[in-house]
């Protein structure tokens, strides 16, 4: 198995949804060849104008010309067949999340292309649990990209202890080829970006449920720090739904780890089928007005709400605690850890430069007082943190 990624080499990409024709047209801009495969004719075709969309896009935003859209298509070929992702390098799927379709995938895969390297876009399910009982996990690895790929720089190069060098290699060397910035990280609820995130929408939620502040106070302190959107806004947009589904799931993985609890206000939007922008109003309405939350989901207002400062801290408290669990265990090198939030999700600065800047001192005693006398564990402070 090569170690780099030649002109020669082929990428398939195995779904052809939003992210796998997204990473398909970055891979075509930037010279791959590369296959496309969908379950159908049906599915194939919808796939393949995914990706002539999305570079239509770019040519009239001015990112690439006529000849180099031209170009991209002439690298693109899309197939019904699995089959024709022969001829792969590497092969990454961005299928729908469900653990026994993408490992029926592999099998099937590891068969058709025995030099590639077998990838995972996932972003919500373990990399060990896809290669446990795999004759090929040695060239099994996350590849995760971002959405939308072609926009956002990171990828997280996810290997388990059964991953061969050979195989990191390869995936290192096409991320590279395709113009983006990869992070090697252990495998793990959430990688390194969604699990040092997790405290953005979930103390943002904690400090509403307290009654210490509106959602609209909330992602105005946040906008106002340099955040692109608040936390509020951001659950909307991606469905409340989609959101509380993937707390569910790094909760759960995380054997029901206090701190990543789902919220109880996602819970019952959801339940009242207020899925966000995309249907039953959100935190806001369609025309970004706040809307109420649902009856008993919060607490009554505070007597005194917390001004933009302190919310900007209470949240910042828990994204820098949760850098250093990250560290603790292993999941990725400190110096990795900024540059990736930043990259991964266009925020001002990183958690661990925000703790620096803040003050470890001044967070620890902040995480003591919000766990109170009774040392709520949501708010234990990392070792690491404590110690600093």
């Amino acid at each position: 198995m090569a170690e780099d990624w030649s002109r020669n080499d082929v990428l398939a990409v195995l779904g052809g949804g939003t992210m796998g024709a997204g990473i398909a047209a970055l891979a075509c801009e930037r010279g791959v060849t590369t296959i496309l495969c969908d379950a159908s004719p049906a599915l194939a075709a919808a796939a393949r104008e995914r990706v002539e969309g999305q570079l239509a896009r770019r040519r009239q935003r001015g990112k690439v010309d006529a000849a180099a859209e031209a170009a991209a298509l002439g690298r693109l070929t899309v197939s019904a067949e699995l089959e024709a992702a022969a001829p792969a390098a590497l092969a990454i799927e961005a299928v729908p999340e469900r653990l026994e379709l993408k490992r029926s995938l592999f099998e099937r895969l590891a068969a058709i292309a025995p030099d590639a390297v077998l990838a995972s876009n996932t972003s919500s399910l373990p990399i060990a649990d896809l290669a446990a009982g795999s004759a090929h996990a040695g060239r099994l690895l996350g590849l995760h990209f971002f959405n939308p790929p072609g926009a956002i720089a990171l990828v997280e190069l996810v290997a388990t202890p059964a991953t061969g060098a050979a195989a990191l290699a390869r995936a290192r060397a096409l991320a590279m080829a395709l113009g983006r910035q990869p992070v090697t990280v252990a495998d793990g609820p959430g990688f390194l970006v969604n699990r040092c995130a997790r405290p953005y929408y979930l103390e943002a939620l904690r400090t509403v449920a307290a009654g210490a502040a509106e959602p609209a106070a909330v992602d105005a302190a946040l906008e106002a720090e340099g955040f692109p959107l608040g936390p509020f806004r951001l659950i909307d947009l991606v469905g409340i739904d989609v959101n509380l589904a993937v707390a569910r799931s790094l909760w759960e993985q995380a054997g029901h780890e206090p701190r990543w609890r789902p919220s109880p206000i996602q819970e019952a939007m959801v339940a009242a089928g207020r899925l966000g922008r995309k249907g039953g109003g959100g935190f806001y309405d369609a025309d970004g007005a706040p809307l109420p939350l649902p009856a008993g989901s919060a607490a009554g207002p505070a007597v005194v709400p917390l001004g933009p400062e302190e919310i900007v801290t209470r949240v910042a408290a828990q994204l820098v605690n949760e850098a250093h669990f990250a560290l603790e265990a292993g999941v990725a090198a400190a110096a990795d850890v900024d540059p990736a939030m930043t990259a991964a999700l266009r925020w001002p600065r990183g958690p661990l430069s925000w703790g620096e800047e803040l003050g470890r001192t001044r967070l620890v005693a902040l995480l003591d007082e919000l766990a109170g006398p009774g040392a709520d564990p949501v708010y234990r402070v990392a070792p690491s943190l404590r110690a600093a």
